[in-house]
């Protein structure tokens, strides 16, 4: 089973990645993938970012990866594959989001992009376009820790990715936040 998880930068995608690998999970980062294997077709010199041959990578990840148990791809562009069996949307509030991307060290015009994103629901308007709402959970990570957010994929999972209502998605909304600069 191949599972995404995606998510605005600096929702945890890369810690929970972290933890479920220490937990021996195969946990794959797409863009190596995608850079390993010649998937990076160019530049996005106006958003500072690579451009990727999704369809390819896609092609790709049901050839290597589309009989193993259990694999989880993490990257902002894993819901695109339409490989995937379910996806994990990580969210987190517009506040915090902030503050992460701020201690990483990142340009205010690109923080305010990604806010914007998040904000706008982006990420996961992008899944539903790709993936049957009943594939998809979303996960607030919002004041948690990273313990915490994994054991919620871990309920997911044990839980046979049957839906409950705490991570169907729809419930996080930050539509509010949209009107704080005005």
């Amino acid at each position: 089973m191949i599972i995404a998880i995606t998510g605005t930068p600096g929702v945890g995608k890369s810690s929970v990645s972290y933890v479920l690998r220490k937990d021996d999970f195969e946990v794959v980062n797409l863009f190596k993938i995608a850079v390993d294997n010649g998937f990076v077709v160019g530049d996005d010199k106006r958003r500072a970012s690579r451009i990727v041959d999704v369809g390819r990578l896609d092609d790709y990840i049901k050839e290597n990866y589309g009989r193993r148990d259990i694999v989880f791809f993490e990257g902002h562009l894993s819901h695109f594959l339409k490989c995937v069996d379910r996806v994990i949307v990580l969210r987190c509030h517009p506040d915090e989001l902030k503050i992460r991307l701020s201690n990483k060290g990142w340009k205010e015009e690109k923080i305010r992009e990604n806010i914007e994103s998040e904000i706008l629901d982006i990420i996961l308007c992008e899944t539903a376009d790709v993936h049957p709402w009943e594939n998809v959970f979303e996960i607030d990570t919002t004041g948690k820790s990273v313990e915490a957010v994994t054991s919620a994929v871990m309920e997911i999972i044990n839980n046979k990715f049957r839906h409950m209502k705490k991570y169907n998605i729809g419930n996080i909304d930050w539509s509010d936040e949209i009107l704080k600069d005005f």
